[in-house]
């Protein structure tokens, strides 16, 4: 029973990416509330955007695509998959680290890469120093990536689900502790460049709390290596014959991972002219994170070894069955959420982050990036869906044409349209690439036979789905119109999203019902029934 199997493990993920987020969350309110949208927030938050761009161009984007259909197949088999993932952790540990010391002394020219605009500024100052402390993260964070593969592989999501919960913990401590002398005294490297202003000892200690957190993250990744049966060690790297395969078809979807990133960079550089703007994308990329994260990203674990090995035992129907069920639940779950970012994002942002150096002309500045975003939510998800039906087949070719296209899309409506509606240019063409994306890699899946398929019950059910979601967004609508004033009032602004929240929770249930998109009791009890 493959469709129950995987939505259990879809809660697993899911509940603990929830964590993750929520704290992320936390640790941003804290980061908007201390530095705003100022020079030391902006600094910050393109040099630890660096090693998050490369993590997932080595790690989770190009070598665990290739990496973890390959080792799902021999585990399957039984083909020594112990040995193969000691071979893969040599390998990529030796050509991170010899890589993070190429980026330490260029950091500069990465920083000018990510943010021109900063050029002849004291944010591009700080931004080179911050990059350098933090670009040590890589290292550890992409190891742990790889660890996270084989642990998803064999089945055992919750420890590399439940990883990155230690990264935004170990933020917010550090965010905390810059409000105290001691710490401020003590480590200060950010003043010498920028200068004593607002919030700078907090992104020095932040910085220094990311490479913890990889450390941290890399450790725990070991120990549940190590009782799943898979101990590593530090070992000379060895260019087996599997590896070689590893890298030829890896290299196109490290390719593809490299367009996918110039994507975010375009966007960066085109936010980079605009005072604020990295910031205030950054804080609208972290809402429509939430449910990509807990949706998108843990169908797209779950997914891929689940697929690999139903194509490795030739399972056909089990192969459909997973995909359609995946589509399905993405469908149900992200749908209703784009909707509520798209008529309620004033409300959200200014709950979430105005306060202190955060104020309403940020609130106003991110509401629209967050609805611009949103728009595009669907189509981030239902990548995550198709793109296994490429990678289970060791195909990595074709995403990276279509990853190419997309980038050319993205670039032509973000530097176009710049001059003429400002920063917003960036999310406007990171949605329409999105969009453009998920089109191809559904044309391209249709003659890759039955298991890539929409059956009956997908194609009855995603229509209703978006009826129920647009009936919601309908009705949110109509209560925000009602209640609006009452967000002004800041000891009940939090009550009256939790309550929006809810309403909308409760309207779409209501909506689905009514159109047949799905029942309450159904999607409960998938949820509880073993295997």
């Amino acid at each position: 029973m493959p469709a129950i199997r995987m939505a259990r493990s879809f809660f697993t993920v899911g509940v603990w990416t929830l964590a993750s987020r929520i704290l992320g969350f936390v640790r941003d309110i804290l980061i908007a509330a201390t530095m705003g949208a100022g020079p030391v927030a902006e600094a910050f938050l393109i040099a630890f955007s660096l090693p998050n761009m490369f993590r997932r161009f080595f790690a989770e984007g190009a070598f665990n695509m290739a990496f973890v259909p390959m080792f799902s197949k021999k585990v399957e088999s039984g083909e020594d998959p112990g040995g193969f993932a000691q071979d893969a952790f040599s390998g990529l540990g030796f050509l991170l680290l010899v890589f993070s010391v190429l980026a330490i002394v260029f950091m500069p020219v990465l920083v000018l890469a990510m943010a021109s605009g900063f050029a002849d500024d004291a944010r591009f100052d700080l931004a080179v120093l911050y990059g350098r402390v933090v670009f040590g993260y890589i290292f550890f964070i992409s190891l742990a990536a790889l660890l996270s593969g084989v642990l998803n592989a064999t089945g055992r999501f919750a420890a590399a689900a439940a990883a990155p919960v230690l990264l935004n913990v170990i933020l917010i401590v550090a965010l905390l502790l810059a409000d105290t002398g001691w710490f401020a005294e003590a480590i200060s490297f950010g003043p010498e460049v920028m200068g004593d202003v607002p919030g700078v000892h907090h992104g020095d200690l932040v910085t220094i709390g990311v490479v913890v957190a990889g450390i941290g993250q890399l450790a725990l990744l070991l120990w549940a290596a190590k009782r799943a049966g898979y101990g590593f060690r530090i070992t000379r790297p060895r260019l087996t014959p599997e590896l070689k395969r590893l890298a030829i078809i890896a290299a196109p979807a490290a390719l593809a991972g490299g367009v996918v990133q110039v994507n975010l960079l375009v966007g960066r550089q085109v936010a980079s002219f605009f005072d604020g703007a990295v910031a205030w994308l950054s804080y609208a990329d972290r809402l429509y994170q939430l449910p990509l994260g807990v949706v998108g990203i843990a169908i797209g674990i779950v997914l891929l070894p689940e697929l690999s090995r139903r194509l490795q035992a030739e399972d056909t129907v089990g192969g459909r069955e997973a995909f359609n069920r995946a589509g399905e639940i993405a469908l149900a779950l992200t749908v209703p959420a784009a909707v509520a970012l798209i008529v309620m994002p004033g409300p959200l942002v200014s709950v979430l982050f105005q306060r202190g150096a955060f104020d309403a002309e940020d609130t106003t500045a991110t509401a629209l990036a967050v609805a611009v975003y949103g728009a595009g939510l669907p189509a981030f998800v239902l990548q995550k869906v198709l793109q296994p039906l490429y990678f289970a087949r060791e195909d990595t070719k074709r995403p990276f044409y279509f990853a190419l296209v997309a980038l050319i899309v993205n670039a032509a409506i973000a530097i176009g349209l710049a001059p003429v509606i400002g920063y917003i240019a960036a999310a406007v063409g990171t949605t329409v690439a999105g969009w453009a994306m998920t089109w191809l890699l559904w044309r391209g899946a249709r003659g890759m036979g039955p298991a890539s398929e929409f059956d009956d019950r997908f194609c009855n059910r995603a229509p209703r789905i978006l009826i129920a979601a647009v009936g919601m967004g309908a009705a949110l609508y109509v209560v925000l119109m009602l209640a609006g004033p009452v967000f002004a009032v800041p000891t009940l602004r939090y009550g009256a999203l939790a309550l929006l929240v809810l309403f909308g929770i409760f309207a779409y249930a209501l909506f689905g019902r009514i159109a047949r998109a799905f029942t309450v009791s159904e999607m409960t009890r998938s949820l509880r029934r073993r295997g």
